[in-house]
């Protein structure tokens, strides 16, 4: 009895193990967008899955590359779609938010060295229950988004 109860209890922490590591959030295809040398700002994107049963959200970042960071949104205002900065990103339970150009993303503001493809930049996920996922982006060339962009 004494082993089948030790059994059960083996069983009960390794599920409640699997249930934590399963709460935060997944980090897919992050990349920073290259900037030529001078620019100041550059953005970071990525995919994040929440694979949890109950809603997350993003609610800051944190990067040696840049003096801030911040998490920002695209708005159309007055005909013109414009950079806003923003709380959070929410990603709900069993949904994927993508942050990609003309959408939600990571502002790098005040980029300490140039970012050219091929390099890598650390970058730390903050999310609403405080944990703190740190995870390499690598640097890649975008094309230039074909609508007027003002920040």
């Amino acid at each position: 009895m004494h082993a089948i109860r030790t059994l059960f209890a083996g069983a009960l922490l390794s599920s409640a193990s699997l249930t934590l590591s399963a709460a935060g959030l997944d980090v897919g295809d992050p990349y920073v967008r290259a900037v030529p040398p001078g620019q100041p700002n550059s953005a970071a994107f990525m995919s994040l899955h929440n694979a949890g049963a109950e809603d997350r959200a993003l609610i800051g970042a944190e990067s040696p590359a840049a003096e801030v960071v911040e998490l920002h949104t695209h708005v159309e205002e007055d005909g013109m779609m414009r950079m806003r900065r923003i709380e959070q990103i929410a990603v709900p339970a069993g949904e994927t938010t993508t942050l990609a150009p003309g959408g939600l993303h990571i502002m790098l503001i005040g980029l300490k060295s140039d970012l050219q493809p091929g390099q890598t930049v650390e970058l730390t996920l903050i999310q609403d229950d405080g944990e703190r996922l740190a995870i390499q982006a690598p640097v890649r060339r975008i094309e230039p988004m074909h609508s007027s962009m003002n920040h």
